[in-house]
């Protein structure tokens, strides 16, 4: 590790062991689709009113009732009947892991760039966590979809501090090697102070131990293949493992070769684009 990269991990440890990092806020309508979503009376009607509030949101929300994977005889073409196919906690979680977007964002086109792409592979996996979890287990595909929506969560507190310290920007090597290191202690700190639920807080953590062998398939098991098969084919360390020796693989008893699957899987991947 170079001299910067130890420099700055060390610093960011100590912020976030004191409470001096300022972490990203969950977006003011992701708050708002949560309080409703906890309300036991709330009809589709009031939910749509709440999603409805952001356009680009309830856009994305049709266009994902609409994809290969959901697709029903008719088109859907309004909020309401989305969320009535989706139902009300399966619209609410995929509506506040889709409205993270919001918060991708920086003022350096470096990091903007940087950020982009951390949140298109993070859509990607979250495709295909959703499709191996309605095809091989009981889980519940709207949690594996948000939990590869946040399982990098914690790579936007680094970048957003590397704006503020252009040697780490002008350096990515360190800036990489701080990234792989620091994001899951962050993204488990983050998720936990926006109070998600402890199975997918558990996951920035988690997802990168590939030896890891849990005692029944979980949304760690779906982000790990996930990320696998998202990454191959890439320069990516992730590429260079081989499948068949990660207890995820064996246990969801996925075959890498079976050619429908895989068809699946790449459709999956643009699902929520």
């Amino acid at each position: 590790m170079s001299e910067l990269a130890e420099k700055v991990q060390q610093d960011l440890v100590a912020a976030i062991d004191n409470d001096d990092l300022v972490l990203p806020t969950l977006p003011e309508v992701a708050l708002q689709i949560r309080k409703a979503a906890e309300d036991p009376e709330i009809s589709v009607s009031d939910l749509s009113k709440v999603i409805g509030r952001d356009t680009a949101l309830s856009a994305r929300l049709i266009k994902v009732v609409n994809s290969p994977l959901l697709r029903a005889a008719q088109e859907v073409t309004d909020l309401h009947t989305a969320i009535t196919r989706l139902g009300i906690n399966y619209s609410s979680n995929l509506a506040i892991g889709l409205v993270m977007e919001q918060i991708f964002h920086a003022r350096s086109e470096v990091v903007e760039q940087k950020m982009r792409e951390v949140w298109r592979k993070s859509l990607e996996i979250a495709g295909v966590s959703y499709a191996l979890c309605r095809r091989y287990t009981q889980l519940k595909p709207d949690q594996a979809a948000l939990g590869g929506l946040v399982h990098q969560i914690g790579v936007l507190p680094i970048l957003t501090y590397a704006e503020d310290h252009y040697e780490l920007l002008s350096d990515p090597v360190s800036l990489n090697h701080v990234i792989d290191h620091i994001h899951p202690l962050l993204g488990d700190k983050l998720l936990r102070v926006w109070e998600f639920p402890e199975r997918l807080v558990e996951l920035p953590g988690r997802y990168q131990d590939f030896k890891r062998d849990s005692t029944a398939i979980d949304y760690v098991d779906l982000v790990q293949v996930a990320s696998l098969y998202c990454h191959k084919g890439t320069d990516h360390p992730f590429a260079r493992i081989d499948p068949l020796s990660v207890p995820a693989f064996r246990k969801l008893g996925i075959d890498p070769e079976n050619k429908a699957l895989c068809e699946d899987l790449e459709e999956s991947r643009t699902m929520f684009y």
